[in-house]
């Protein structure tokens, strides 16, 4: 276990650890929409497609042959598993202080317990008890 005063800046750098997580996770989804986009518009402009089924069966083959999406759907995934453990790592830190918190505050107590303890054994002897 860390000093307690290693905590809040061990907390504050998990925290930003999820955060760029979170942000390179919605580049990645900004880059997925533009792919799904682009799949949309080519089933949309094919006119031999006859339904909305056909349209999207040409959409799933559209996405399925695009190496890039394939690739970003993977980061996406990658990143999500990331992100939880990060979300986990920070939740383990903070919980981590409490503890150290209140181990402190007990040990505190403790030393101002035995502190009066003498004190009072002190003052007996000087009244002869």
């Amino acid at each position: 276990m860390m000093q307690l005063s290693h905590y809040p800046a061990a907390i504050a750098q998990a925290a930003q650890r999820a955060n760029e997580i979170d942000s390179q996770l919605m580049a990645v989804q900004h880059q997925i929409n533009r792919f799904e986009g682009n799949a949309d518009r080519i089933a949309a402009f094919e006119m031999d497609l006859k339904n909305d089924a056909q349209g999207k069966a040409r959409r799933f083959e559209v996405l399925l042959v695009n190496q890039e999406y394939q690739k970003a759907v993977d980061t996406q995934i990658r990143l999500t598993l990331d992100k939880a453990n990060a979300i986990a790592h920070l939740e383990y830190l903070r919980n981590q202080f409490s503890v150290a918190k209140l181990e402190a505050r007990l040990a505190l107590l403790a030393a101002v317990g035995i502190a009066q303890q003498l004190s009072d054994f002190e003052s007996r002897e000087l009244v002869g008890l």
